[in-house]
Order: structure tokens, then C-alpha cells, then sequence
């Protein structure tokens, strides 16, 4: 099963790894921070990589 994640706005710093990692997942939204795409995703793998490498831990898993 596909996992859908997000991006907790409030601990986003806005620094775009995610973006770079995943871009097909994560892009910036209008207030310079961090939005994952509303569906599931399809590259889990990458997705982890991005999970793990946040400096802030501002990606989970949404449930």
C-alpha cells in the first residue's frame, strides 16, 4: 500500500531538501515552506530518504 505523507508547516524551515530529493512529492507552497502532494506516493523509497534527512523533522506519515 502507497503512503501518503506531510509536511508540518510549523516546523518547516523552508530549506528544500525535500523539494530536491522528491519534487515529484514535495514543492513549495506561497509561504516559502514545504507541501507534499495530496495523493499517495508512488516512490517510497526516496520519500523515506527525504523523511530522514529533514533537519527538522517536519515530514511524517499521514495516517
Amino acid at each position: 500500500m502507497a503512503k501518503k505523507v506531510k509536511v508540518n508547516k510549523d516546523l518547516c524551515i523552508g530549506c528544500g531538501l525535500c523539494v530536491s530529493t522528491v519534487p515529484a512529492v514535495f514543492e513549495f507552497g506561497d509561504d516559502g515552506k514545504a507541501q507534499a502532494s495530496a495523493g499517495p506516493v508512488s516512490d517510497e523509497g526516496a520519500v523515506d530518504e527525504a523523511i530522514a534527512s529533514c533537519p527538522v523533522g517536519a515530514i511524517e506519515e499521514d495516517k
